[in-house]
């Protein structure tokens, strides 16, 4: 018997990373998970390695970024498990150009609009269904950056990031009432496929002593086995050699 069997959880970004890290640490507890992401092959192969383990999964393509999909993918999923017990938001990106001296419109739009808008909409699209059982677990993916201002993020990142902590906030003052809670996890640097898109990556010897996504697997899954009526606010976790606080020459202004 798993610590989450019955339950149902919908995790986006669940291709790589920390979505695909917090996916099979839910699935190992028990849980029937729901992988969406923008690539299908990518989240098939995800779904194999999970069944591989003994977990239940399902594999619902979507980018968040679409309202329109969102709510067509959260009908799909309701039609085929009538309920979903926990959201774990974690899709998000960030771009190489990225500061004020180089970052476009339309790049920053598109970081708003997955990063902030597209949480939103996933979260939208359960909370009615939550509000009617009375219980429900929503955890939103942030960063050190949406805790902490950092020069090495950009101000479209900085901004999404800081609103995604309000916006867990606002949903256990809002939602408390009805059972809900939310779970803002703001990780310092974790060796994800999001270094990839730094301006000036960072090496591999770094990249071992970050974060990594089974780390932040792990602590989802924490989230996630509380008992109801206690939530989890916000986890504010980092590599014990945090290069932020440290100083890297990568992740210097330039």
């Amino acid at each position: 018997m798993g610590t989450l069997d019955g339950k149902v959880a919908w995790v986006t970004g669940a291709g790589t990373g920390i979505g695909r890290a917090g996916a099979e640490a839910l699935a190992a507890a028990g849980a029937t998970v729901v992988l969406s992401g923008r690539r299908a092959a990518v989240l098939d192969q995800v779904a194999e390695d999970i069944v591989a383990h003994g977990g239940a999964v399902e594999v619902e393509p979507l980018d968040v970024a679409d309202k329109e999909a969102v709510i067509k993918a959260a009908d799909r999923i309701y039609g085929r498990n009538r309920h979903v017990d926990i959201l774990v938001n974690s899709a998000g990106l960030n771009l190489p150009k990225r500061h004020f001296n180089d970052v476009s419109l339309e790049g920053f739009e598109h970081v708003v609009q997955v990063n902030l808008n597209g949480m939103f909409y996933c979260i939208q699209a359960v909370l009615p269904a939550m509000r009617a059982h009375k219980d429900g677990l929503i955890i939103n993916i942030s960063s050190w950056a949406g805790r902490y201002d950092t020069y090495m993020t950009g101000p479209a990142y900085n901004a999404t990031k800081h609103a995604v902590v309000s916006l867990t906030n606002s949903l256990n003052i809002e939602e408390c009432v009805n059972g809900i809670r939310a779970c803002c996890i703001c990780p310092g640097e974790a060796a994800t496929e999001i270094m990839k898109n730094r301006p000036v990556p960072p090496s591999k010897e770094d990249l071992g002593r970050m974060l990594q996504a089974d780390d932040l697997g792990r602590t989802i899954r924490f989230v996630a086995e509380m008992p109801p009526h206690a939530c989890v606010n916000e986890i504010v976790i980092s590599p014990t050699w945090n290069r932020i606080i440290l100083g890297a020459s990568d992740l210097a202004r330039r």
